[in-house]
């Protein structure tokens, strides 16, 4: 049975523990800061954390992974085509690895960073996925070394997985991404009834994730950008018809980075 939570790191940073009850094993994703994983120990005496997995080089994914590594011995899991910090396995798309005994397919996700990478366990009961900045809760991240085209096409690979898959991204992003969603689909019920929902879980100090693939499809405006309401919205912003979804994508994409 594994258990998954949420380490709060910096100002809006997660760092996923997922927790192996039966055999006090543990496991992190992006872990930015070693600090709260340090503290999570320290308070479970007996665990051991046993992987690190990464999903890109940005500091505040791979800040800790050296410090944590140096004190438990843990492996590093990152993309092979990035400057990962103390990495034991360098992982390419299509690739399979075993973490807590669990298997996670390795997605090459590219766009937020050329060799980003995603982990997708496959259950027909509980399908997983630790997405880090690719998708977002109602949003996706910023363009730093991709083209719009990479991101649209990594969003719709992720988008075609079951909708029951869990999303763990890496940033409480949600509320603002929503406030922009809004902007695009103002009539879209499902996206309303998701930002009034988000907005009471933050009021309450409740985090927003995980997502699933499912509410994504439904109310995330990146990949929906082959709806109707979507591709007009974006036509209205950029003053001209967009000829299709990646050039939809791109768009938003822009009008999203001036919002």
């Amino acid at each position: 049975m594994i258990q998954i939570d949420a380490l709060p790191a910096f100002s809006d940073n997660y760092i996923w523990l997922l927790q192996d009850m039966t055999q006090q094993r543990c496991a992190v994703v992006d872990p930015g800061d070693a600090a709260p994983v340090e503290a999570w120990l320290a308070a479970h005496r007996g665990w051991r954390l046993s992987d690190i997995l990464v999903t890109h080089h940005h500091h505040d994914h791979v800040g800790g992974v050296e410090r944590l590594k140096a004190a438990t011995g843990a492996r590093v899991l990152g993309p092979a085509s990035e400057a990962i910090p103390g990495r034991d396995l360098a992982l390419e798309d299509a690739q399979r690895v075993q973490v807590l005994g669990l298997d996670f397919d390795v997605l090459h996700v590219p766009g937020h960073t050329l060799g980003h990478i995603a982990y997708y366990h496959a259950d027909a009961n509980r399908p997983l996925l630790f997405c880090g900045d690719t998708l977002f809760a109602g949003g996706c991240g910023r363009l730093f070394e991709g083209t719009p085209a990479q991101m649209h096409t990594s969003l719709s690979r992720l988008a075609a997985l079951p909708g029951s898959t869990e999303v763990y991204c890496t940033h409480e992003y949600t509320l603002s991404n929503l406030r922009f969603a809004r902007a695009v689909e103002p009539e879209n019920p499902a996206l309303l009834a998701r930002f009034e929902e988000v907005s009471r879980w933050r009021e309450q100090g409740r985090i927003s994730l995980p997502s699933s693939i499912a509410l994504e499809r439904a109310t995330n405006p990146f990949i929906r950008t082959s709806e109707a309401s979507v591709r007009r919205a974006a036509d209205e912003w950029k003053h001209q018809k967009n000829q299709g979804p990646e050039e939809v994508f791109a768009a938003i994409r822009q009008w999203k980075d001036k919002y």
